[in-house]
């Protein structure tokens, strides 16, 4: 449900994850800026606001003329003073320490009285990002999503050394009224929460290959019609506690010694990428599978079709 004392929003730094963002909040009814690095870019992320609505309004999830209606909230400006009287930030530029340090700077110059400023990082903690900032410092949090923010409702929150009492707090509720699922981590961790558990699975995925024990596709095969599609109605915890920790130790004892314990990127990967082969958008189209003559469009539905249940917003109907 939308707050009352959450008057304006602002988003700087488009893309990937900030043109989602602004999909979220205009769809519950948020006045919201965002703010662009290149005025000749916005078109470009405003095609992509009424794509994202439009595979929504596809899906039957939304009524045909929502764009319409969501978008009226919605301002675009190359002008970071006009976040100036925002409650809350967030900051979405690139994964670049030096440029979140830039930015975040000079949204706190910006902003008036702004209650948290909400980096987005995936990587990066509050104090490393907080260098160059003197004013607000003590609002800057990390609120980090998964791609795209406005279909995958998990957000992982943490705060600083400097980080003010109920910054956190007042964070997670106003994700909670855009229909997230956000968690305050206790302490910060470089990756938090989801990448240090998809990268240590990934690790593990690596090394069975590396190690000649299956290939690729049978990894794959394993996570679609084994033990994932039961994570996304039970947690790890709930199910290992009902399978009982006896069995638990002893499989711990048996498979820990083998797993894979490598600090740094492994051959599969960095030969490929010398060759070229970075991955689907390469210009080989390869890495680990051959992308050539695969439809994408039918790939991007399977991405999606998990995460349609979450969209059951309290939308703006004027």
């Amino acid at each position: 449900m939308k707050l009352d004392n959450v008057k304006h929003i602002g988003i700087v730094g488009l893309g990937m994850i900030g043109d989602s963002m602004a999909v979220l909040t205009t769809g519950h009814g948020y006045k919201t800026t965002c703010v662009a690095r290149r005025a000749e870019m916005i078109p470009e992320y405003k095609k992509t606001y009424d794509n994202y609505f439009r595979q929504m309004i596809d899906q039957g999830l939304m009524p045909e003329n929502q764009t319409q209606i969501c978008e009226k909230y919605l301002k675009y400006t190359i002008d970071i003073n006009e976040i100036a009287d925002c409650d809350i930030v967030f900051e979405c530029v690139t994964e670049n320490l030096e440029l979140k340090q830039e930015v975040l700077a000079r949204i706190e110059t910006a902003c008036q009285s702004v209650r948290a400023i909400c980096s987005v990082s995936s990587s990066f903690t509050p104090d490393m990002m907080s260098e160059k900032m003197t004013k607000y410092k003590d609002r800057l949090i990390v609120t980090h999503p998964f791609n795209p923010a406005h279909m995958v409702p998990f957000f992982e929150l943490c705060g600083g050394a400097d980080t003010a009492p109920g910054v956190l707090e007042f964070a997670k509720e106003v994700l909670e009224s855009l229909d997230r699922k956000p968690v305050i981590l206790k302490k910060p961790a470089p990756g938090f929460i989801g990448n240090r558990l998809q990268f240590a699975l990934w690790r593990e995925a690596l090394n069975l290959v590396e190690s000649g024990i299956c290939d690729p596709r049978d990894v794959d095969m394993c996570l679609n019609y084994s033990f994932c599609p039961r994570y996304t109605s039970i947690g790890m915890y709930e199910h290992f506690d009902n399978g009982g920790l006896k069995l638990n130790i002893m499989t711990c004892d048996t498979v820990f010694p083998t797993l894979s314990n490598i600090d740094a990127a492994p051959a599969a990967i960095t030969d490929r990428i010398a060759q070229g082969d970075t991955g689907a958008r390469a210009e080989s189209k390869k890495g680990f599978y051959d992308w050539n003559g695969v439809d994408m469009k039918a790939y991007q539905e399977r991405v999606n079709a998990p995460y349609w249940q979450f969209i059951n917003w309290d939308l703006p109907k004027e």
